[in-house]
């Protein structure tokens, strides 16, 4: 409908069909990536996609997007999740006009393998080409990330309870997609004081025995940058 400067005749509204879809993230073989599930329909063959569907009469988005995520990703209650954006290009869905509503979701590697059967994980950096807008979903879900990761504790529902500096470390350079200055780095986190010695010390393997830590509380916090 081109835009005329004023309101729309009745007759003339066509609504638009909500749905919700969740880019679910974790961290497995030192790579930051996504599940994805196979997408159905006459629309699509062989396809790929996110988690997602359309939002009941009943529901609210946040319900939508968890139905879907237990109902066909088999994930349930992840460590992290936020909204993301409302994608509403006008030919996003080859069915119709429907505006997906995205989410972001974090889950820990101990959970990755515990997923529905057809499921896959991905490299997020990687991707092949998706269903529907879905490649446009999962950048801007990695800029999200890349730019959050960098200013609060957000990587921690990557991390076990206690884990090292370099683990840490490593955790960001995944997500950042960067190799970062160990001196530097430890500098940081140490100066803005959300970490707390565990009294504990990992030993094992060719490494040199880690101090190991935790964080100081358990929310995420926002930082000065990291």
């Amino acid at each position: 409908m081109a835009t005329t400067g004023r309101s729309p005749a009745p007759e003339d509204i066509r609504f638009a069909v909500i749905a919700t879809d969740v880019v679910i993230f974790t961290i497995l073989d030192k790579k930051l990536k996504v599940l994805l599930i196979p997408i159905r329909g006459t629309h699509f063959k062989n396809a790929h996609g996110f988690p997602g569907g359309m939002i009941l009469p009943e529901e609210t988005a946040d319900d939508s997007v968890k139905r879907h995520m237990k109902n066909k990703a088999g994930v349930e209650s992840p460590s992290y999740m936020e909204q993301l954006y409302a994608f509403s290009a006008v030919d996003r869905d080859p069915r119709g006009r429907v505006v997906s509503v995205a989410y972001i979701a974090l889950i820990p590697p101990s959970r990755a393998e515990a997923v529905t059967k057809g499921a896959t994980w991905v490299d997020i950096r990687k991707l092949p080409a998706l269903a529907y807008d879905h490649n446009t979903i999962g950048r801007v879900a990695l800029e999200r990330l890349e730019n959050k990761i960098k200013y609060t504790t957000i990587g921690r529902h990557f991390l076990p309870p206690l884990f090292t500096l370099t683990e840490l470390q490593q955790t960001h350079e995944t997500v950042q997609g960067e190799v970062l200055d160990k001196r530097n780095f430890r500098k940081k986190v140490l100066a803005l004081d959300f970490l707390k010695p565990a009294g504990k010390i990992k030993k094992g393997g060719r490494s040199r025995p880690a101090e190991l830590y935790r964080f100081a509380k358990n929310k995420d916090l926002t930082l000065g940058g990291i």
